[in-house]
């Protein structure tokens, strides 16, 4: 849990000494994993902050697949699994990993982040309208969440809604003023080279510079 709150950290752009808290959260990740080899939310848990915020990928994937198998009932596992697979490049994989995750937990408190990586999943799977769809899900109840604008606003514009992708981008700006889109790999899980440029050329669009 330790090592989930520097993902928080980093997914909010909190993080105010990045490599140290990079390293930190790497080294409580192991020791999760290390410790707790035989436990699904420590394989899961440590194999997502190893994959989002050291970007050792393909660590964190094995780790979160590891707990699968011990427990397929863990909602957040599901959703951690989403997001490896994303970052893998396998959106459409990914979409079922987390309609399972919100399967097994539609009330929880996670339903947010769920929602917020079927919108990256169907954003990256080239389903705009989709994933704008589930960001504003997230909106409505989170008007102020960091991940949140910045896919509603990647959606939208890919969408050719760019109106209202810029109205979201402001509501962003107002949120962060620092965010720029040279800063988004600040914030984001290890995605290949032309994902990522897809996620900067559609916030570019929305007038983010």
């Amino acid at each position: 849990m330790a090592a989930l709150c520097y993902a928080q950290r980093k997914a909010f752009g909190w993080m105010d000494d990045p490599r140290r808290q990079i390293s930190e959260a790497a080294r409580l990740s192991r020791r999760a994993i290390e410790v707790g080899s035989d436990d699904a939310v420590a394989l899961g848990t440590g194999g997502y902050v190893l994959a989002f915020v050291a970007h050792e990928l393909d660590s964190g994937a094995a780790s979160i697949e590891r707990a699968l198998m011990l427990n397929p009932n863990f909602a957040a596992g599901w959703l951690y699994s989403g997001w490896t697979k994303i970052w893998l490049g396998q959106p459409k994989k990914a979409i079922n990993d987390l309609a399972q995750a919100m399967r097994l937990s539609p009330l929880g408190r996670g339903i947010a982040g769920m929602q917020v990586a079927t919108a990256h999943a169907h954003f990256f799977a080239d389903r705009y309208d989709e994933a704008a769809s589930c960001a504003q899900v997230v909106l409505r109840e989170h008007p102020y969440s960091h991940p949140g604008l910045r896919i509603a606003v990647a959606s939208h514009a890919a969408a050719s809604k760019i109106e209202e992708a810029k109205i979201l981008a402001a509501r962003l700006r107002q949120l962060d003023a620092t965010i720029t889109v040279a800063r988004l790999k600040e914030f984001l899980g290890p995605y290949a080279p032309a994902a990522l440029a897809k996620y900067e050329e559609a916030l570019t669009n929305a007038g983010l510079q």
